[in-house]
């Protein structure tokens, strides 16, 4: 029987792949093989450099790695360390603007996914990962907390917990991506707070180290400002984001 039902499986998945065939997540060109990217993607897709400023996560030369920068020797940032997985280029930009405006998450998904064995090595079990709120109208407006979602994905990756009641969003400030640096720095200046109940909701999550997550890092004012009200807690607190801009400078 065994190998009846094997049979039958290799029929079920023939008939699936023809009906079906497997598509490149990013571009949607036909694959020969279920993998979810295709090689014209995959080239157009950047990783992070690991050689960065530990504390502001800024590409420096291989001899100058892990910093600090200059700029962090003058005004650091308030997380202890920056991480981000990728360079907001190329496939992985289609990918956030396909996820954000289309609903379209799988491609986003396959990058967490394949980022995974990174994530498991940066993110210990005890840690526990905070989205960057979003305004309430916003959300609203979307349907979805897109933080939060990254956020959870990040976790069962790497096997750590995601708390959205922690950091809460205070008043309503402008999209980021409409405004300059100083008024990115000012426009969130007292953007976020500690939620009233954060002693205990860390007491039960046995934290011991904070992560603020959020999609894509350009100067890094929303990070920041996050961070320093996490900071509020006494825990040490990183930024874990999924892309970074490479031509954008800190407005912190």
């Amino acid at each position: 029987m065994s190998g009846v039902s094997t049979n039958v499986g290799i029929i079920v998945n023939g008939i699936r792949r023809l009906l079906f065939p497997p598509a490149c997540l990013f571009c949607h060109t036909d694959l020969e093989q279920a993998d979810g990217c295709c090689p014209a993607c995959l080239e157009h897709i950047h990783i992070w450099p690991i050689t960065v400023c530990n504390r502001c996560g800024t590409m420096l030369a291989e001899g100058a790695a892990p910093g600090p920068c200059g700029h962090c020797l003058q005004k650091p940032p308030a997380q202890q360390q920056t991480l981000s997985l990728y360079q907001y280029h190329g496939a992985v930009r289609d990918a956030i603007l396909g996820w954000k405006l289309q609903g379209n998450e799988a491609a986003v998904r396959w990058l967490l996914q394949t980022a995974s064995p990174r994530l498991q090595q940066l993110i210990d079990r005890n840690d526990l990962l905070l989205p960057v709120p979003a305004p309430l109208d916003r959300m609203r407006q979307s349907g979805q907390h897109h933080a939060a979602n990254l956020a959870r994905w990040v976790a069962g990756e790497c096997g750590a917990e995601m708390e959205w009641r922690l950091l809460r969003r205070q008043g309503s400030q402008a999209r980021q991506s409409t405004l300059s640096g100083k008024a990115r720095r000012k426009n969130l200046r007292k953007a976020f707070t500690l939620a009233d109940q954060h002693r205990e909701l860390l007491q039960t999550a046995h934290a011991k180290r904070l992560w603020i997550i959020d999609d894509i890092f350009t100067t890094g004012s929303t990070v920041h400002y996050a961070a320093l009200a996490a900071a509020k807690t006494g825990l040490p607190v990183s930024v874990l984001t999924l892309a970074r801009t490479r031509h954008r400078g800190s407005s912190i």
